[in-house]
């Protein structure tokens, strides 16, 4: 392995560890055990669900070409898992709140089983299937879980701050360390034992499986809104009304589209953006390296969100605008730096330019995913949460199936210019929220100043 690869893990490497070794009491909360309990359990069955996730992420684009179909086809394929997503995706969240949260994430854990299951026939149908029961998973795996966090978290009384700290914690674990491990796990699966490119998805399933014990054995049931009078119907309209009636939702979910449909194009471009004359890259290091950026940004958001200030609508303009700027950096590249007509060999200039610029994205993304669950748990009703949280994930979907059905008309400079303009107007709808916020904070304190006050002018509690 080429020093380049090494020297930008470690370099990450020692930058977790140096912010995570010298937090001090201020960047932390002083909770109670009950919650630490709570809490830990919680991370445990995130990590096994998202260790289940992350060892087929940098396999499946690998496996559909092993199994010898070609862009196009395999463009079609993740097509059909963002597609299933969209369709299926607010249907499933509807169930969760009405049926139960806990129902829904051991649903979660059986359909990603069987969707890891179909990955050992190299039939184009089944593989389809499988995309299709991937689909629906990730709705899931992006709604049901946090929902019943939010949701038994609550209900247990716990201070409301504290939610920050398992969020933070969530993805420092669950998207970041246990995406490092997952990653180097696979590399040994695949590389080393020799058990091919299947044996990943296997190792899948048993993940999922020890974690949905846990959650039978140990989690309780919590709804959103489990009465019987209402039909899924009805809950659109609800989710759908209480989005158009408050503008920070509609906001935030546009900011959370416009990010996270960036986020899964950037999935799909990577690998033929660091090798596009076939170079020898190696695959899984890189992809551990992208989530130990991960970790980073995430310790950076735990810091972030245990003070006052700045708001997390604040400094998120920041994030987005910073995250712009990275995926430009592919284009920049490809205007300044001149093409390498050589086929393989190792990475070229440009390509370890453009490893540098994902690296910061994928810190970008570290900060976001703590912060947007914030934001969510502040500004989303909790008798619709899993509906409204799909409801956002609709016009993300549509987003990176035209991008994936289109990926061989465009330029890949084109693909990655269009995410950077994304993520700048993020970035513009991110101060938008952060004035309402600010102007709802202020009117919500007028008006208990106004109640303090008795009919005569007369402070009451004077």
């Amino acid at each position: 392995m080429e020093p380049f690869y090494l020297v930008v893990f470690g370099s990450l490497a020692s930058l977790v560890a140096v912010l995570e070794l010298s937090k001090t009491s201020k960047d932390r909360f002083s909770t109670s055990s009950a919650f630490n309990s709570f809490k830990n359990n919680y991370l445990v069955v995130y990590s096994l669900m998202m260790a289940g996730d992350w060892l087929q992420g940098p396999y499946v684009y690998y496996l559909y070409s092993h199994y010898g179909f070609g862009k196009g086809e395999i463009g079609h394929l993740f097509i059909a898992g963002f597609g299933s997503s969209m369709l299926f995706g607010t249907v499933v969240g509807s169930l969760a709140d009405k049926r139960g949260r806990k129902r829904a994430c051991v649903t979660y854990c059986i359909t990603y089983i069987l969707s890891c299951i179909t990955k050992h026939s190299p039939q184009y149908k089944v593989l389809m299937l499988g995309r299709v029961l991937g689909g629906i998973a990730t709705s899931l795996l992006f709604s049901a879980f946090e929902s019943w966090l939010v949701a038994e978290h609550n209900k247990r009384g716990f201070d409301q701050q504290w939610l920050s700290i398992t969020f933070a914690k969530a993805i420092f674990l669950g998207n970041g360390l246990m995406a490092i491990l997952s990653g180097l796990f696979g590399n040994v699966l695949v590389d080393s034992l020799k058990l091919g490119p299947v044996a990943p998805f296997d190792a899948a399933s048993c993940f999922l499986a020890i974690g949905m014990i846990i959650i039978l054995s140990t989690w309780t049931e919590n709804y959103g809104d489990p009465s019987e009078n209402k039909d899924l119907l009805t809950q659109f309209k609800g989710a759908a009304a209480a989005i158009a009636a408050d503008e920070k939702i509609t906001l935030l979910g546009a900011i959370q589209s416009l990010f996270e449909g960036s986020m899964y194009t950037f999935v799909f471009l990577w690998t033929p953006a660091l090798s596009p004359n076939d170079e020898d890259i190696p695959h899984g290091f890189i992809f551990a390296t992208f989530m130990l950026s991960s970790m980073l940004g995430s310790s950076i958001a735990s810091r972030l969100l245990a003070h006052p200030t700045p708001r997390v609508e604040s400094y998120m303009q920041t994030v987005f605008m910073l995250s712009s700027m990275a995926l430009l950096l592919p284009v920049v590249t490809n205007l300044l730096v001149a093409p390498s007509n050589l086929k393989g060999g190792s990475i070229s200039f440009s390509g370890c330019m453009q490893l540098i610029g994902f690296c910061i994205f994928e810190a970008c993304v570290g900060i976001f995913w703590p912060s947007i669950m914030k934001m969510r748990s502040q500004y989303i009703p909790e008798e619709a949460r899993s509906t409204i949280m799909n409801f956002f994930r609709i016009p993300l979907n549509i987003f990176v199936c035209i991008a994936l059905y289109n990926v061989k008309a465009l330029p890949m400079t084109v693909m990655f210019g269009m995410c950077s303009a994304f993520l700048f107007v993020a970035s513009l709808l991110q101060r938008r929220l952060m004035v309402i916020a600010e102007i709802h904070k202020s009117r919500s304190q007028d008006w208990l100043n106004m109640e303090e006050v008795d009919p005569e002018g007369v402070p009451l509690n004077g």
